[in-house]
C-alpha cells in the first residue's frame, strides 16, 4: 500500500502526520470516502466538489486545485493497482499550535489512502438488517451544518456505540425535533404504497453522493422518489426500507427497534433498485 501525503508517497506503516496536526488534535478538517469499480473511480468529480465545499464552508484553504486533486487521486489510485476498493480522502487543517486557533496553522494537509473496504458481511444484502433508532441525536444545522462532512463524527459514534450495544450494527439518528436525519454512515430510504422516501437535507440527511444516484435511478425506473420529512412512525409502518452509502452501496433494513419492515425480507422496490444499481456502476 501507498499513501499520498502532501504530494509524496509512504508505505502504510510510515505514513504518519504531526501530533500537532489540528486534524488529530481537534476533528478539524474534511474528508471524502470514494469508491472503485474495476478500476474506475465513481463520482470523482462529484466527490471533490463537495469536498471542496465543505473545505469553503469551514475557511479550509486547499492547497490544491480541484483538478490537481482529482489527478491525486487518480495517481494514487493507479499506483496502487486497486481495480475495485475505496479512497479516503482527508483533508485537515494541518499543523499548528496546541490551541484551537486555526490562524496557528499555516497549510492544509492531505491525505490519500486507497485500500478494500466491507462494511456489512455478505449475508445482510440478501437477507437484510436490524437497526434501531438512537437516542443520540443528529447535530443540528445551527451547530455545524450536516452538508459539511468534517472529521469530527463523534456525534455519530455515539449512536454507533448504541446500536452496538443493542446487538445491532446501524443505528438511525433523529433530529431535535424528532424527524428522521440519516443513519450514523449512511442515508435511510423507506418505500411506501409504491413510492419512495428519504429525509430531506434540511432535517440533517448528508447530501450522500451514493444518496443522490438512487433518486435518478429510482426516477428512471419510473419510481416516485420524494425528499422530505419522516419520523420513527413511517419508519415503523414502511413497506420496505434500505441504508445507501458510499461503502455499503444498498442494504435491506428489515428490523427497526423491534418491529418487522415490510414482509421481515428485502421488498421488490429494493431488489430492483440493488440490481440496477450494481449495473449502474458498472456502466
Amino acid at each position: 500500500m501507498k499513501v499520498y501525503i502532501d504530494g509524496e508517497y509512504y508505505g502504510k506503516t510510515g505514513a504518519r502526520i504531526s501530533v500537532f496536526d489540528h486534524g488529530l488534535l481537534y476533528g478539524d478538517g474534511v474528508f471524502e470516502g470514494i469508491r472503485i469499480y474495476q478500476g474506475r473511480i465513481f463520482k470523482l468529480k462529484e466527490h471533490v466538489s463537495r469536498l471542496y465545499e465543505s473545505a469553503q464552508a469551514i475557511l479550509l484553504k486547499i492547497p490544491m486545485t480541484r483538478a490537481a486533486m482529482r489527478k491525486a487521486v487518480e495517481d494514487t489510485v493507479r499506483i496502487n493497482k486497486q481495480k475495485d476498493g475505496y479512497v479516503r480522502l482527508v483533508v485537515t487543517r494541518g499543523q499548528g499550535a496546541l490551541g484551537i486557533d486555526p490562524c496557528s496553522c499555516r497549510k492544509a494537509t492531505v491525505i490519500i489512502i486507497v485500500d478494500d473496504i466491507q462494511l456489512y458481511p455478505r449475508k445482510y444484502y440478501e437477507k437484510g438488517i436490524r437497526i434501531i433508532t438512537s437516542s443520540s441525536r443528529r447535530m443540528s444545522s445551527d451547530c455545524l451544518d450536516p452538508r459539511i462532512k468534517s472529521l469530527n463524527y463523534m456525534n455519530n459514534i455515539m449512536a454507533k456505540l448504541e446500536a452496538r450495544q443493542a446487538g445491532c450494527l446501524e443505528a438511525v439518528m433523529m433530529n431535535r425535533e424528532g424527524f428522521i436525519s440519516e443513519c450514523t454512515a449512511d442515508n435511510i430510504f423507506i418505500a411506501k404504497s409504491r413510492r419512495l422516501f428519504t429525509p430531506a437535507p434540511c432535517y440533517g440527511a448528508l447530501e450522500g453522493i451514493t444518496r443522490n444516484v438512487i433518486i435518478d435511478i429510482a426516477a428512471s425506473l419510473e419510481i416516485v422518489p420524494e425528499e422530505t420529512a419522516l419520523t420513527r412512525y413511517d419508519l415503523y409502518t414502511a413497506d420496505e426500507c434500505f441504508m445507501t452509502g458510499t461503502g455499503a452501496e444498498i442494504v435491506p433494513v428489515t428490523g427497526i427497534d423491534g418491529r418487522v419492515i415490510g414482509k421481515g425480507r428485502p421488498g421488490e422496490m429494493t431488489k430492483r433498485l440493488i440490481k440496477a444499481f450494481a449495473e449502474y456502476v458498472k456502466g
